[in-house]
């Protein structure tokens, strides 16, 4: 660093900072030893362990093919939607173990966990999958019963007499 005099200085090299751009985040690639990338997806109160190395194109969910585990086609499209938007079809297996919540809430959290992990592996993927929206957290989940009330929301039934 240099040193600095005066106040002029200051003030010079204080405007040739703001006038710099910000640098663009850098996403470098996150691979452990065997060559997979790890990532955790979220959906309701799911939480997908997700891991993804070269291979086949295989999807493995606690144990079971993804086909008998998410046995609705609605499912099974959702979990493979990050693959197929970043055209990687047959290129990855996928291993993972979902709790917690429902079957629909479980295949957002794979679908999250993948996408997360497909960006670590290959970093030039984020922007396809950003795009798709792949990569934001879906943060609805439901809302608690209040006191006094039927459900969270609802009253119970009005009656004038």
């Amino acid at each position: 660093m240099a040193e600095l005099n005066s106040l002029e200085e200051l003030g010079a090299s204080a405007a040739a900072t703001e006038t710099a751009e910000p640098a663009a985040p850098v996403h470098v690639r996150k691979v452990d030893d065997l060559g997979r990338s790890y990532a955790t997806g979220k959906r309701k109160n799911a939480i997908a362990r997700v891991w993804i190395k070269p291979g086949t194109g295989k999807i493995t969910v606690n144990g079971r093919d993804f086909v008998t585990y998410f046995a609705r086609p609605v499912l099974q499209m959702v979990v493979q939607q990050p693959v197929v938007a970043a055209a990687r079809e047959g290129q990855f297996d996928v291993v993972c173990t979902v709790t917690g919540g429902g079957l629909s809430g479980q295949a957002g959290a794979v679908r999250h966990g993948i996408s997360k992990a497909l960006t670590y592996f290959e970093p030039g993927l984020r922007p396809v999958l950003k795009k798709g929206g792949f990569l934001t957290r879906d943060s609805r989940v439901v809302e608690r019963k209040k006191y006094g009330k039927a459900k969270a929301r609802r009253s119970f039934q009005f009656s004038k007499r």
